[in-house]
């Protein structure tokens, strides 16, 4: 069984990613704000779809690699390591993030969902994310692997249901909060920097058990 510490402090990581400012929650808002609470839960059902996608995919091959390579495990950590500390300078170097609407954005609730679902798995960035987030999480020791990043996977997948959701929910106070404080942005973006610096250095010193 995976501890308890261990799940709480990956949702508390997985919160603070939602939180940090970037495309996908970039989307929910100004779906939100410009066309309504229930096209922007619409979205949100959409990414969240997507992240099912990506979640089996890593789970199913980044258990194999644990388990038969220790040349590729360490390549593994330290890519996943360099790729989270270039999000973390991109978080640094960002400040502000520009809020915009979107100019094919429509009313149709099936076609805001599918496009939620086609923006999160043709997005290359957020597989290599998962293969560098999801796998230093996992402890050979408390079982199957696989099944450990499943359920790593699904618990990311709720906290961005209720982040996103949050988001979609409260869209008329915090669009205009959030466009109308460069200050806010800036302070969101380094909040995420420091999330993504932590979580590189651990995996960097990550070892392979067994």
């Amino acid at each position: 069984m995976i501890p308890f510490e261990t799940l709480a402090l990956f949702f508390a990581a997985s919160v603070a990613l939602a939180l940090a400012p970037g495309p996908d929650n970039i989307f929910v808002l100004t779906q939100s704000a410009l066309h309504g609470r229930i096209a922007g839960l619409f979205v949100t059902a959409g990414l969240c779809t997507g992240l099912v996608v990506h979640t089996a995919a890593v789970s199913l091959g980044v258990a194999a690699i644990f388990q038969t390579s220790t040349l590729a495990f360490t390549v593994l950590k330290f890519v996943g390591a360099a790729y989270l500390l270039y999000l973390a300078w991109q978080a640094f170097r960002t400040g502000a993030t520009e809020i915009s609407g979107s100019d094919g954005a429509t009313r149709d609730w099936r076609k805001l969902y599918v496009r939620g679902v086609v923006m999160n798995i043709t997005n290359p960035k957020v597989a290599i994310f998962f293969l560098a987030f999801l796998p230093q999480f996992a402890d050979p020791h408390a079982g199957s692997l696989t099944l450990q990043m499943l359920i790593f996977g699904g618990v990311f997948i709720v906290a961005t249901l209720l982040i996103f959701g949050s988001v979609a929910w409260t869209a008329g106070f915090f669009g205009d909060w959030l466009k109308g404080s460069k200050r806010a942005q800036a302070v969101m973006n380094r909040i995420a920097g420091t999330v993504f610096v932590a979580l590189a250095l651990r995996l960097a010193a990550s070892e392979r058990s067994g």
